[in-house]
């Protein structure tokens, strides 16, 4: 299975993993291809009008069971440096599409 990731500055890159990867098999592969911290990443899916955000409790879902399929498009964030101190930290949907 290939995904499109794109990271925070709008680049696009692909990765490739197993058909029966995991999440954190993808965060993983992220994570050594492009030598960025996988600890903090945070992965949201956008499809059929809906945002699905992976973050660590996520990680044991196969990426079929979390929506992913090929050629699937991936946004990429990380959590902040100090993620402890920050209470109510998320993400919402915005009420409108583009």
């Amino acid at each position: 299975m290939k995904v499109v990731v794109e990271n925070l500055t709008g680049t696009l890159f692909y990765i490739e993993v197993k058909n029966d990867a995991t999440i954190e098999d993808l965060k993983k592969e992220i994570e050594t291809q492009q030598k960025l911290p996988g600890d903090r990443f945070i992965l949201v899916l956008h499809a059929h009008n809906e945002s699905l955000i992976m973050g660590k409790e996520q990680e044991k879902l196969s990426l079929f069971d979390s929506g992913i399929q090929d050629e699937s498009h991936i946004y990429l964030f990380f959590t902040p440096l100090n993620h402890d101190s920050i209470v109510n930290f998320g993400f919402t949907n915005p009420d409108f599409y583009y």
